[in-house]
């Protein structure tokens, strides 16, 4: 589909600020921002600026799911930069018990068959973001980690609400390990992963795995994980405004995603509620120091690390949610993806049979 001119005209002027010396990115960004004991990172600092100077936000003002649809997937162009080659890529469709869930298959070349495979869940609240919109993540993580990846289009709420993403994620996990040998991949090195929403799924993904028997992933990589829809920890009321996701995103997305009705305890929505968390992957958890969710996320390590499942965390205090997204932009980003892109490829490394 061709970007269309605004877009790649903002795209330029994007890349033509970044590469601006450090004083003038500064002065455009604003006096240093302080936090929590933080410092907010002037690569972060400078995005937030150029989104209120354009007055763009994560979510429609009037929170409207086709508008902001719309407008996660035209901003990608501004901040994930030209697609990563050389990957390939291959179209599929996983069987549900719906019918079928979409995804692409992406292969850096020269990785050999027999390779892990991390089965990938996008951002987006559970009611935005496409397998489009987390293009650049995908091809990031599969080049630099040296893996394949699966990105799985789940369905979104409000049409799809809980379970249903969840269902999709499990199926899609499911099929990874069924299909191994067809999707070039080793049945044992098969890990689960994501970012936000994704990162939820990804943990719901492993625990329900687990507690079935059978085959389950063998890693966990989760990218500023939603994990808790009951509790507002102390990171919602400190970056809850003016830090990319908001309290009100928030809200809304967990609105949709688990209208009235549904038990907002039940772990396979809120894992860090689950009774037990013994004999899970080993996992990966990244949190960003000026996230909302920043708090759940290393209460969800520590439950993990309580239960003796063995976790790395890793809290990149200068940046926001969403990081993984913005690689195309500036350095600080694609450094701190590129350390999770590590850690997937040495939590894969001693899996081998």
């Amino acid at each position: 589909m061709a970007i269309p001119p605004q877009i790649r005209a903002q795209a330029v002027a994007m890349k033509t600020i970044y590469a601006l010396p450090a004083p003038l990115r500064r002065l455009i960004a604003g006096k240093p921002v302080r936090l929590d004991g933080q410092e907010l990172a002037l690569d972060a600092q400078l995005l937030l600026r150029m989104q209120q100077l354009s007055g763009t936000s994560l979510v429609d003002s009037n929170f409207d799911v086709d508008r902001s649809r719309a407008a996660l997937d035209a901003a990608r162009h501004l901040v994930s930069g030209a697609p990563i080659q050389p990957v390939a890529t291959r179209e599929l469709m996983i069987p549900a018990d719906h019918g079928e869930v979409p995804a692409r298959l992406y292969t850096p070349q020269g990785l050999a068959d027999g390779s892990p495979l991390l089965v990938f869940y996008h951002g987006g609240g559970f009611v935005i973001g496409t397998r489009d919109s987390h293009d650049n993540t995908a091809r990031f993580l599969a080049k630099q980690a040296g893996v394949r990846v699966l990105s799985v289009e789940y369905r979104l709420a409000p049409e799809h609400p809980f379970p249903a993403a969840q269902r999709d994620a499990l199926a899609a996990f499911d099929y990874a390990h069924a299909k191994a040998v067809d999707l070039g991949a080793d049945a044992a090195r098969i890990a689960v992963g994501g970012d936000s929403a994704g990162g939820n799924l990804a943990a719901v993904t492993s625990l329900a795995a687990t507690r079935r028997g059978g085959a389950a992933p063998a890693f966990q990589l989760l990218l500023y994980p939603a994990v808790d829809s009951t509790t507002r920890r102390r990171s919602r009321e400190l970056f809850g405004n003016g830090f990319f996701l908001t309290d009100e995103h928030m809200t809304w997305f967990v609105d949709q995603y688990a209208p009235a009705g549904v038990d907002r305890s039940d772990p396979l929505l809120s894992p860090l509620l689950a009774d037990d968390h013994t004999g899970l992957p080993p996992a990966y958890i990244v949190t960003a120091g000026f996230d909302p969710l920043r708090d759940e996320g290393e209460a969800y390590a520590a439950k993990l690390a309580d239960a003796g499942v063995p976790v790395g965390l890793s809290r990149q205090e200068d940046l926001i949610h969403g990081f993984v997204n913005f690689t195309g932009i500036g350095t600080r980003f694609r450094e701190a993806t590129a350390e999770a892109a590590g850690a997937l490829r040495m939590g894969l490394s001693g899996q081998a049979r």
